[in-house]
């Protein structure tokens, strides 16, 4: 490891550096088991968002939602890794049985304790969420007539030239309706997960949108400007240039649709 630039996770807005570990491999994966990190490496009052621990009659308690296929990483081989960290925090984690899904809790005496062992959790699952195959890519279809046409083109172009070398033959190509540009990869592990993705992607979608329709106005009020500037303004339009020559663009937006 660079002592000086040390691999970094970030994990709700808070750096942590990443110490080198020697892990067990196993051939089998329910033997897996992964230490996890020393004693004192994670400071107590060091973790998550304070409001996201409770305190209840006993203590204090936090939920966090873990997709189930990574109970068994947090769990270890023979419940070693649960058994650490709720050693190491002085915590209890109530983990769903197999096939269940909800969320793992961790109850402490104390809030810094609930806050440590939930900083040990949250990298735990980092690690090994970065360890699963991707379930879902984000695309851009590429429908464009003009981009298919080229892309027969192209086909045509190479199947003329080089169908005499070794595995250069028409199946090589992708159908042209299927075109796309792939921009991403997501690790997607439960529907709630799906959910969540699909609703960020959605206030993507709304908030390009909404600069879409700002961008059009601008065009539309510069068209306008220019005929104040040169043509035979109309009532409305003269509202419009007084606001625009006093700077208030704003009030252009809010109050002309």
């Amino acid at each position: 490891m660079e002592v000086l630039r040390p691999q970094l996770v970030i994990i709700n807005g808070r750096q942590y550096r990443r110490n080198v570990m020697k892990e067990e491999q196993f051939e089998e994966e329910e033997e897996f088991s992964y230490t996890g990190p020393e004693s004192g490496d994670v400071a107590e009052d060091e973790g998550c968002d304070p409001q996201r621990i409770e305190q209840t009659d006993k203590g204090f308690h936090c939920a966090v939602d873990v997709p189930s296929v990574l109970y068994k990483y947090i769990i270890g081989k023979k419940g070693e890794t649960r058994r650490r960290l709720e050693h190491d925090t002085k915590t209890s984690i109530s983990i769903p049985k197999q096939g269940a899904e909800g969320p793992i809790v961790i109850t402490g005496a104390r809030r810094a304790s609930v806050s440590s062992a939930l900083t040990r959790l949250e990298l735990l699952i980092d690690s090994f969420r970065r360890k699963q195959p991707f379930t879902h890519f984000l695309s851009l279809p590429l429908n464009d007539p003009g981009i298919q046409d080229g892309f027969l083109r192209f086909k045509e172009a190479v199947l003329a030239q080089c169908s005499q070398d070794h595995g250069v033959e028409a199946s090589i190509f992708q159908n042209p309706s299927k075109l796309h540009l792939t921009v991403g990869t997501l690790v997607l592990l439960n529907e709630t997960e799906v959910r969540k993705a699909c609703e960020q992607l959605q206030q993507c979608q709304d908030f390009i949108s909404t600069v879409q329709s700002i961008i059009w106005k601008w065009k539309e009020y510069d068209t306008t400007v220019n005929l104040l500037r040169h043509g035979r303004p109309s009532k409305q339009n003269k509202q419009i240039w007084s606001l625009w020559k006093s700077g208030k663009k704003k009030a252009i937006v809010e109050n002309h649709p």
